[in-house]
């Protein structure tokens, strides 16, 4: 389609090279094909001609190299062939404990929590930056991008927030407000998020438990009426925005539009603010090594940045025709230099 080609074109893709992809994942018996952007980006990957492996991020490792050179960071690496098929959708054609240099890009796609073992699987992956490994995205912007705290570096575009521990604090911030949201920082799929309105009566026992009687930081946000029309979700392949959305309507009764919990996934065109904000982030995080982002618009306001495995890639392409996934490998191929 002409947007997909146009967008491509700014990404300088198209190879008929052949790239050895490693994608460090959550255990693959986890992962839902029928609507993974990880999957996705697996089969885009080997519709491009390349060869895919996954390494679940638990085996990652590393080892003092040895006076051949053997040795640095490696994992259980599966040589995969993917299958259409989305409940049966792969074969593992091979096995074997590998060093990551043995491949033109690692492209990391755990997902969260952002725990201590995340953390350490972005030491290893910067140790084999290294070594040469290109990774996407960059294990120190992982890192150095909370998906609830980037935001405050663009606060021109989010709705009035606070990141705190302090209770008083946040009850300032209710009663300033009147209508909020209320969030840990290290959620995801819109777990643990609660609308409180100034006289909740359960406000008090809210904030309690968030942020454990004070002990754990939370971000709190105006509440932003135009979640009714939906969350959306747009993504930045190489700091460029993808040219359609997916707008997640909350289902009745619902505040959280997260696919996760109920809400409806619905394909839009960007709109002038979307890009306003997109084109304004996506160069920035681009230059510092995010490849992929995801970031979260309500109305017109920008509410996180997603940077760990942003998803939606499945749902843009089956309501819209665009193929996100084929967007970013085309992205990877450049960055490994076969433009």
């Amino acid at each position: 389609m002409a947007q997909q080609l146009h967008f491509e074109k700014h990404l300088l893709g198209g190879s008929s090279q052949s790239l050895k992809l490693a994608f460090v994942l959550d255990p693959l018996d986890h992962l839902k094909a029928w609507k993974d952007s990880s999957v996705a980006m697996m089969r885009a990957a080997e519709n491009h001609g390349h060869e895919v492996f996954a390494i679940d991020a638990a085996t990652l490792g590393w080892r003092k190299p040895d006076a051949a050179h053997v040795g640095g960071v490696s994992g259980e690496a599966l040589h995969l062939h993917l299958r259409p098929d989305d409940h049966d959708w792969y074969r593992e054609t091979g096995r074997e404990w590998m060093p990551l240099k043995a491949f033109d890009a690692v492209i990391m796609r755990k997902d969260p929590p952002f725990d201590f073992e995340y953390l350490t699987a972005t030491w290893l992956l910067e140790r084999a930056e290294e070594d040469g490994v290109k990774v996407f995205n960059r294990p120190r912007a992982l890192r150095n991008h909370s998906e609830k705290l980037a935001i405050m570096e663009f606060a021109h575009f989010s709705p009035a927030t606070m990141a705190t521990r302090s209770m008083a604090q946040i009850h300032h911030f209710i009663d300033e407000q009147r209508d909020v949201i209320l969030k840990p920082l290290d959620g995801m799929g819109g777990s643990q998020i609660f609308r409180v309105h100034r006289n909740d009566p359960n406000r008090n026992v809210i904030v309690e438990t968030l942020t454990n009687d004070g002990a754990r930081t939370i971000m709190a946000q105006r509440y932003v009426p135009e979640i009714a029309a939906g969350d959306k979700r747009i993504l930045l392949i190489a700091g460029k925005p993808v040219p359609w959305c997916l707008a997640r309507i909350p289902k009745a009764g619902e505040t959280r539009g997260n696919l996760a919990v109920g809400g409806t996934g619905v394909a839009q065109e960007l709109s002038a603010r979307d890009r306003e904000i997109a084109e304004a982030i996506g160069p920035v995080l681009f230059k510092r090594g995010l490849m992929l982002i995801g970031i979260d618009v309500i109305g017109d306001y920008l509410t996180e940045i997603n940077v760990t495995s942003p998803t939606c890639m499945v749902e843009i392409r089956q309501q819209s025709g665009f193929d996100a996934a084929g967007a970013f490998i085309t992205a990877v191929e450049h960055a490994c230099g076969l433009a």
